[in-house]
């Protein structure tokens, strides 16, 4: 797949630590989508086949679909077994949501290794492509380069992908066990104790599962970025959001709540309409296809923005490197130059008694 170089463009660094930091990244992201929005077309287009599938998922085969009974009885039991007290509101809802969601997940699968990985491998390839430190080779078969550099970004991301799978279930299984241990020692038996033990495992559950799903979020984006994937890219993001998980989840709460008002507006318009049969189909479809279409220039603006929040998370790991080696080389040479002193003293004093 051949991607053209797009006009070279150099930002300064970020500042991280501060709220404007977020809002910089954001601003930048939206530049680079609307300097580049041929590029990000074409990627929404590769990615318009999963955003419908996601969302006709959602309103219509989910509901109808044998698999969600079966996964949520089975959560049910889980969590019946794990001791969890039935009558509390938080894990009925917490079934109910992991159900739909492993449900939805399973069905979309294809559509979310294929066409999802591929728009973002594209958009990464063509911002890579958009870096001012790169240079295109000159030689004639530039575009057998172009093509597999955009499968080595494809391959380094579908690892990530798979890795990023097993991460999330992990800390879905860490969770549980820790509110396993919760329930099981402290054994409320009031209603306000169950309450309040049902909040914090509800604020708990979300601290831990929000930072693990930026963490995968940012390690897709550098397997990409670097092609290295597996889990060597979801550790180089541990190293990376290292202080950073604020500006992260801060970039994260935007675009999550605009890809859930495109789902309720697809609710609201489309999935209405149809069971009310209200409107002519042509008209229903179409409407459908373009609050689609909208999910898709989301799904690829998150993308950008993830790109640019490695870009600065990087430069900013290379300058606290570099402060911590400058910091260290400054105490090195303090360290040598009181043991020069302590041996030039030394040896005038002998000098001196010798004298």
């Amino acid at each position: 797949m051949l991607i053209s170089p797009a006009p070279k463009t150099q930002y300064p660094s970020i500042p991280m630590e501060t709220t404007a930091g977020t809002v910089l990244i954001m601003r930048r992201s939206i530049h680079t989508f609307l300097q580049n929005y041929h590029y990000g077309t074409a990627a929404a287009l590769l990615c318009f086949p999963f955003s419908a599938a996601i969302l006709l998922s959602q309103a219509l085969i989910l509901p109808v679909s044998p698999l969600l009974p079966t996964v949520h009885s089975h959560l049910r039991s889980l969590f019946d077994a794990a001791g969890f007290p039935p009558s509390s509101e938080f894990f009925a809802i917490l079934s109910l949501k992991l159900s739909q969601t492993i449900t939805s997940s399973i069905l979309v699968l294809p559509f979310t290794l294929s066409f999802l990985l591929l728009s973002k491998a594209f958009i990464i390839q063509a911002l890579i492509l958009n870096h001012h430190d790169y240079k295109p080779p000159p030689n004639p078969s530039w575009r057998q380069a172009s093509d597999s550099s955009f499968l080595s970004v494809y391959s380094s991301i579908l690892l990530t992908q798979v890795c990023n799978s097993l991460v999330i279930l992990s800390a879905n299984a860490t969770c549980f066990f820790l509110l396993f241990l919760a329930f099981t020692t402290i054994s409320p038996t009031s209603l306000l104790v169950l309450l309040l033990l049902s909040a914090t495992a509800a604020f708990v559950y979300s601290i831990i599962l929000a930072n693990a799903l930026i963490v995968c979020s940012l390690a897709l984006v550098s397997s990409g970025m670097d092609k290295c994937g597996g889990y060597l890219a979801i550790l180089k993001a541990c190293v990376l959001i290292r202080g950073r998980s604020a500006t992260a989840l801060a970039l994260a709460v935007p675009v999550n709540m605009a890809l859930g008002a495109a789902e309720a507006l697809f609710q609201y318009r489309v999935v209405r309409a149809y069971y009310r049969a209200q409107g002519s189909l042509f008209c229903v479809v179409l409407e459908g296809i373009l609050i689609a279409y909208l999910y898709s220039i989301i799904i690829v603006i998150d993308t950008i923005v993830g790109c640019v929040l490695f870009k600065s998370c990087k430069r900013a790991h290379q300058i606290d490197q570099e402060r911590r080696n400058n910091s260290n080389w400054s105490v090195g040479n303090i360290k040598e130059e009181e043991e020069d002193y302590t041996s030039t003293r030394a040896t005038l004093n002998i000098l001196a008694e010798l004298a």
